[in-house]
């Protein structure tokens, strides 16, 4: 329904604007305004993190049916995202949301994945895979996925995901639906624990 509802999407999209640039976005844009605005703030990011680390930049460019053919900033930066692709999957649908219903990116299995990752996308593994790109290592995805692996450790990003999801559809100012009638409990529900919360027996 948020995705649906013009209103509700413009919202949401606002939001994690918002929370990606950490100022609030123009307003009186639409969410393809917006999109557009991103894209040129996020070339401009490459850019000076290019920069930053001394490694030479052209533009994002990829084949994913010729893993070889990128440039290693370029492979560097796709095997970060791909980490954070998964871990943020994951949060996805351990909070029992759908994937593919994107609010920025649409038409795509994980379209949602990709909105949600964008927020944290360059406090954590663009910065590492540049910084992995200018040590030219002899195996740099290996080396990347172990610098986003403590990257994710350092910034606690597996339990500011599922917070930051339902932070950003709040943005949307609908209310979940309530559980239904004739809905199921889980088959196997928790084992009642002797002691306390946390308490191991």
């Amino acid at each position: 329904k948020l995705a649906l509802d013009d209103s509700a999407r413009l919202k949401v999209v606002r939001k994690m604007y918002e929370l990606r640039f950490k100022e609030k976005p123009p307003e009186k844009r639409s969410v393809e305004q917006l999109r557009g605005i991103e894209g040129a703030r996020v070339k401009k990011l490459y850019q000076l993190l290019a920069k930053q680390y001394n490694v030479k930049w052209v533009r994002r460019n990829y084949d994913h049916s010729n893993w070889g053919s990128g440039d290693i900033a370029n492979r560097c930066l796709s095997s970060a995202t791909a980490c954070l692709y998964g871990v943020c999957e994951a949060a996805i649908l351990a909070a029992g949301y759908a994937p593919a219903v994107g609010f920025i990116h649409t038409g795509k299995p994980q379209s949602f994945v990709y909105d949600i990752a964008d927020i944290f996308k360059f406090e954590t593994v663009v910065p590492a895979a540049f910084k992995i790109a200018a040590r030219v290592p002899f195996n740099p995805e290996r080396e990347v996925r172990l610098a986003c692996r403590d990257s994710f450790r350092q910034g606690r990003i597996l339990k500011r995901i599922i917070p930051m999801i339902e932070e950003v559809l709040a943005a949307g100012e609908m209310k979940p639906p309530k559980r239904p009638k004739e809905s199921v409990a889980p088959a196997i529900p928790n084992k009642e624990q002797v002691g306390n919360v946390g308490h191991r027996g």
